[in-house]
């Protein structure tokens, strides 16, 4: 059982849901991310999400995309974030860690390299932002290989045969988008989400998580209450950690535990 499957396995017999906090590595520097994500650990995260530096994060709003481009400037690489990785595993043993990363970051090492290396960062899956599943078979096979769970989105826009392939490949959960856009801490939601959801849950025996405009509380209890299984929350941490100054430690803890309550008071 990998760290995915025992942690919502956990989760499930306790009658909880996942919070799932997102940062770039890197941002702002090295010292304060590995902070940044010390602090969500001890505000009760359910497993970590990380983003790798790109050029052009086309998923991502800009928020997000102000931070990638700050790290990508600082010269923090894809060697460099694979350390950092090293230095968070060494903090919590058995929390899931996943890394968001696009196509060229992955093409540009090979698969096979770049999922060992992800693997013996101590990773546990990678969600390959800008693949879609119809050409994510040689990336699937490579990250399931050394034991990385490929982990995919589903979009209001997402069609039955799509969810379908993304069922065949998926594992750990599935990252299903609240809105079609990019990521960013507005939050709006529509009457398609509920339905999006409802599609999944057919397709797909993983927990179901949503993000992109999760930024609140109240939002992360709105996304229970419409059957998801957890939240995943990014710009906002990214806002905390660049308005709090010395004190984005706290910050980041209390945020954190705020929207673990929330997850768990509407489980």
């Amino acid at each position: 059982m990998n760290r995915y499957d025992a942690r919502f396995a956990a989760l499930r017999e306790t009658g909880r849901k996942a919070f799932i906090p997102f940062t770039i590595l890197g941002f702002p520097d090295r010292a304060r991310c590995l902070a940044s994500v010390a602090s969500m650990l001890d505000g009760g995260a359910t497993a970590l999400e990380l983003g790798i530096a790109f050029s052009d994060p086309v998923a991502d709003g800009p928020v997000i995309q102000q931070a990638t481009q700050e790290v990508l400037k600082a010269g923090f690489g894809v060697r460099d974030g694979l350390a950092l990785i090293r230095d968070i595993r060494a903090l919590d043993a058995d929390i899931p860690i996943g890394l968001l990363v696009y196509h060229n970051t992955v093409a540009a090492r090979g698969p096979a390299r770049f999922f060992s290396e992800v693997k013996a960062a101590g990773a546990d899956g990678v969600l390959i932002a800008d693949l879609p599943p119809e050409t994510a078979a040689e990336a699937a096979e490579a990250a399931r290989t050394v034991g990385v769970a490929p982990i995919f989105m589903a979009s209001p826009l997402t069609d039955a045969e799509r969810l379908r392939r993304i069922g065949e490949l998926a594992e750990g959960f599935l990252y299903v988008v609240s809105r079609l856009g990019t990521t960013g801490s507005a939050t709006s939601f529509d009457d398609q989400l509920r339905a999006t959801l409802a599609r999944a849950r057919a397709a797909t025996k993983l927990p179901l998580c949503v993000g992109f405009g999760v930024s609140t509380p109240e939002a992360a209890r709105q996304m229970i209450a419409l059957g998801a299984d957890g939240v995943v929350t990014g710009s906002r941490i990214v806002e905390i950690i660049r308005a709090a100054g010395d004190d984005f430690p706290a910050a980041v803890r209390a945020f954190c535990a705020a929207m673990r309550q929330a997850a768990d008071e509407a489980a």
